[in-house]
């Protein structure tokens, strides 16, 4: 792998975790359709802890606010009136289902899950389910009036994230939209739920890069990937945000689409 190489997978990766189009639907493709063959899980691990560190270093903040309203709850639990102690412990919650699906399912994640129909099939559906809900939603919420209810909604639409194409960051945008949250503080939540969650999965395959090793990956690369990832990730955060106070997600679904026609087209010009 060349420095060139690893600049450009960080930038995939900076990108496609944070927008709604799947990164792991993205990855799928290139593999089934091109060969494309992962660097292997140092340098995976690498990409995910350099998104996690562009969520730290965006959302510091708001972390720090957080678990100065954990420390509160714990000498004074005041959860009605604490929109902070509320929030905190409502990211627990969404938390959950999650991390349950991901161990339950992590099997079937790297295999039957990893087809290509069914990546555009999801593709495509989540596409139109971006479409519906930007019509029908309310969105009159901030983060801070974000109730139990909601938190369940988008906890349970992220368990669906593990399937390569409907993207963690797209589905619970939407569901937050669905309760009635504005666009920005539902990615906002999405964006804080997605802290734990991906730090979590790169620390589960932390233990077994002393088994498998870097791959043959040179540990600069490996840090030139991280960096990618991690400045790409935060200016992807960044400029979603500031895009989704006066925008809908119409032109994630659009370009979803057009990705699955592409690669239909692709399909049936290579059967020829």
């Amino acid at each position: 792998m060349t420095t060139l190489q690893s600049i450009f997978l960080g930038i995939i990766q900076g990108l496609t975790e944070f927008l709604p189009i799947s990164s792991s639907g993205h990855l799928v493709l290139a593999q089934n359709l091109f060969g494309f063959k992962e660097a292997g899980l140092s340098f995976d691990v690498a990409l995910h802890l350099g998104t996690f560190l562009a969520l730290i270093l965006f959302f510091w903040r708001d972390w720090w606010k957080l678990f100065k309203a954990f420390g509160r709850s714990l000498k004074q639990w005041n959860f009605k009136n604490d929109p902070q102690q509320r929030l905190f412990y409502f990211l627990i919650i969404a938390s959950i289902p999650g991390a349950l699906f991901g161990a339950l399912l992590e099997k079937q994640a790297e295999t039957i899950f990893r087809s290509t129909f069914l990546v555009l099939i999801n593709l495509t559906v989540i596409g139109l389910l971006f479409l519906i809900i930007e019509k029908i939603a309310k969105k009159v919420r901030d983060l801070k009036q974000t109730t139990l209810k909601d938190s369940l909604i988008i906890g349970f639409s992220q368990a669906l994230a593990i399937i390569p194409g409907v993207s963690r960051s797209g589905i619970t945008i939407t569901a937050g939209l669905f309760s009635g949250l504005k666009r920005e503080a539902a990615a906002r939540f999405s964006f804080l739920l997605a802290t734990p969650i991906i730090l979590g999965a790169g620390l589960m395959n932390i233990s077994k890069i002393y088994e498998q090793g870097n791959n043959g990956v040179g540990w600069s690369n490996i840090i030139v990937g991280f960096l990618s990832a991690t400045i790409v990730g935060f200016l992807t955060i960044k400029y979603l945000l500031s895009y989704l106070k006066n925008h809908s997600l119409n032109l994630f679904a659009y370009y979803r689409f057009l990705l699955v026609i592409i690669v239909i087209i692709y399909l049936l010009i290579s059967k020829l």
